[in-house]
Formats: C-alpha cells, structure tokens, sequence
C-alpha cells in the first residue's frame, strides 16, 4: 500500500519532492489543498564524508503549487538541517546541487529558486 501511495504522489508533486520529503498530513478546505511536508533525514551527498548529527528543521515555508482538480494547493515544506561535527557549522541540503543533471521544467526550477531563498545564513 505505501508504494502505491508514493506512486500517486509522484503524479501529483515532483518526483524530487517525493525523493526528499515526506508527506507527514494534509488539509483540505472548502477549494484549498494543503501538503504539509517535511525533509526526510538523508545525508546530502556533499556531506557525505563528512560527520553530521541532525539539528532539527528551520521553520516551515508555504509554496502555492499547481492547481489539483479545482484545488488551489499549498505545500507547506519544513527543511532539515544538521551539525557539521568537522567544522562546527549548520548545514542543509543545497537544492541547486540536488536539481543540477536533472530535467526539471522552468516551473518546478523556480520552485527549487523559492526554496532557496528561504535558507538560513
């Protein structure tokens, strides 16, 4: 059943969005859709020589996505980010690196543009 479920995500969300992220609830009202997502706890594959402990998540961004059968939807997308051991500062995952080699449309690249312009310094 969970790998049907995740089939069916990957039809309605970018297959990156899958790979990265789970869909930990939703919410629907009257015309509105929300997926509430949360990184899953991979090691970025920059980091992966590298000794990291988690650190928790920054606070949750809102992205509108593409409409669903008449819904408005928003993913509500709460990023992970961890301790870098070696040199004593927070990391997380550089999602231009993680889309560089891949076909996304322009529309899911300013998607990865509004992600990023969430990051924590």
């Amino acid at each position: 059943m969970q790998d049907s479920f995740i089939d069916i995500l990957k039809l309605l969300l970018p297959e990156i969005i899958v790979d990265y992220f789970e869909l930990t609830s939703y919410r629907k009202e009257e015309e509105v859709l929300h997926l509430y997502l949360k990184e899953i706890n991979s090691i970025p594959k920059e980091y992966r020589d590298s000794k990291l402990s988690s650190k928790g998540f920054f606070e949750e961004i809102t992205v509108q996505d593409f409409p669903i059968r008449g819904h408005q939807v928003y993913l509500h997308i709460t990023r992970r980010r961890w301790l870098n051991e070696d040199i004593g500062k927070v990391v997380f995952r550089d999602w231009n690196l993680v889309a560089d080699g891949t076909r996304v449309t322009q529309e899911f690249a300013s998607f990865l543009k509004e992600i990023n312009r969430f990051q924590s310094k």
